[in-house]
């Protein structure tokens, strides 16, 4: 384990204070173009250097026929070049004193034959000099919080808790704007490509010293360094919850992940065990990966597996039940106390059983306060499910009807719904059980959004909910064996 985060080879990768950028031109469709611009669109504050042998300014900047002519050694090199100019590149950095590189040129071990050849020729000029690299075939890193971006794809996320070691570098860029939709983001990703050099171990290493990185998540291909991982994960799983998606299980997987980046996959059972040896949940989709992110960046660990649903419509609750019964999670019933206590504001067409539906009340605090607090308190629940049906449109067509204005309407009804969702997320963080939301709604619906800034999740669908809380339990469980290991 890391003594510290300066430790890691990954750190001047993550955060560079300069960089020699090979590849980029004034040709704005080539793709070492596509990632300077990534970089100067990010607002990336160091020097950087183009290096090109015939440009004498690269996108405005002034270009360098050698990264020898540099006025500096920079911290990182970014090389964007034809696969035959990358190892004598690596040597000329490792020349003038540059130590950590990413290759993003592709061609070499994935495809075989040549390609493998090249990558320890590239390897070899690395070694001389102590150049620690990441790739080739990769896309390098973001760090929303630098803020850095070497891929091709525009940075449109938002800095956050989430640590991402994907053995695909698209993927990256591809979730910028879905992880943005629900309040969330990367505190850095990786994209380490074939591995030659740096891989997921020594992400997993700078993760968990990483001060903005509270889950991390893998995209597995396939492990090169097994004991090691289990090692390192096994020593990081206590303080941080680790989720790996991985595809290499099935042989359509296995050979994709070879073809992509020559990643060598293995049965899934042989994965299964790695990752309880670790302590590491495995996720079943992209989706999943980072829904379990979500809540175990956000939410307490509950003490058991009793779950209360809350809702005012029969169908989402039935639905929620369902859905906890396939995780094996329960829905003991109300204590007498807790019934007692809801007798005043479930009204007889609502149902006290467990999913508890309120159908309809006058009095919207009861809804978004007595009521959960009531069911959270009771001494069988661990946790909550709550179905979140908020929408100001039939407060505003009420208020119409009443001869209320159409702007006045609408802004009284905008003005309860943000009051009342902010007020529901404020008593969700306050209580020590975990609090899951779903709901029918698009995310960007206000209210929704107010509850998701406010630290309540609120997951597409029962189904999404329910599995982000059965991660949430399980985490607790590793938790708690892993404590109860001998030192």
């Amino acid at each position: 384990m890391l003594n510290s985060i300066n430790d890691s080879p990954l750190h001047r990768i993550a955060n560079p204070r300069s960089i020699a950028f090979f590849g980029a031109s004034n040709n704005f469709r080539s793709m070492g173009s596509s990632l300077l611009a990534s970089v100067r669109s990010m607002g990336f504050t160091g020097p950087i250097y183009p290096v090109h042998p015939k440009e004498p300014r690269v996108q405005t900047l002034p270009a360098w026929r050698s990264v020898l002519d540099l006025p500096e050694a920079p911290d990182l090199a970014v090389v964007v070049l034809p696969t035959h100019l990358v190892a004598p590149t690596i040597e000329d950095c490792g020349r003038k004193g540059v130590r950590r590189a990413i290759v993003v040129t592709a061609g070499f071990n994935e495809v075989g034959g040549e390609g493998a050849a090249r990558q320890k020729e590239l390897m070899e000029a690395a070694a001389r000099h102590g150049v620690r690299l990441m790739g080739p075939n990769c896309l390098g890193v973001v760090n929303a919080h630098l803020p850095l971006n070497t891929t091709f794809y525009p940075f449109d996320g938002i800095p956050g808790f989430i640590g991402l070691a994907s053995q695909s570098g698209s993927l990256i860029t591809q979730l910028f704007r879905h992880l943005a939709d629900f309040g969330l983001g990367f505190s850095s990703a990786f994209s380490v490509g074939n591995e030659a050099d740096l891989d997921v171990v020594d992400c997993l290493e700078y993760f968990g010293a990483c001060p903005e990185t509270r889950v991390i998540t893998l995209y597995i291909e396939g492990i090169r360094r097994g004991r090691e991982f289990v090692e390192v994960a096994r020593s990081i799983t206590p303080r941080k919850p680790i989720v790996a998606f991985y595809i290499g299980g099935s042989e359509t997987g296995r050979r994709a992940g070879l073809s992509h980046t020559g990643a060598m996959a293995g049965p899934d059972r042989l994965y299964d065990g790695i990752f309880r040896q670790s302590g590491v949940l495995r996720a079943g989709s992209i989706t999943e990966l980072f829904d379990f992110a979500w809540a175990l960046g956000v939410l307490p660990p509950p003490r058991g597996n009793r779950v209360v649903i809350q809702t005012n419509s029969g169908g989402p609750g039935a639905a929620a039940a369902d859905a906890c019964g396939r995780a094996g999670l329960e829905l003991p019933p109300l204590s007498d106390r807790t019934i007692e206590r809801l007798s005043a504001f479930i009204p007889g067409t609502g149902s006290v059983n467990n999913p508890v539906d309120i159908t309809f009340t006058k009095n919207p605090r009861a809804f978004f306060h007595e009521i959960p607090q009531a069911l959270l308190e009771d001494e069988n629940m661990d946790a909550m499910l709550l179905y979140v049906l908020m929408g100001g449109a039939g407060i505003k067509r009420a208020a119409e009807l009443s001869g209320v204005g159409a702007g006045e309407a609408q802004a009284e009804a905008e003005r309860i719904m943000d009051k009342q969702s902010r007020a529901l997320a404020r008593w969700a963080a306050s209580q020590g059980k975990p609090v899951l939301g779903y709901t029918f709604r698009r995310p960007e619906t206000p209210a929704i959004r107010n509850l998701v800034q406010g630290g309540l999740p609120v997951f597409p669908g029962p189904v999404r909910a329910v599995r982000a809380l059965k991660a949430l339990r399980d985490y607790a469980i590793i938790r708690e064996r892993l404590a109860a290991r001998p030192a």
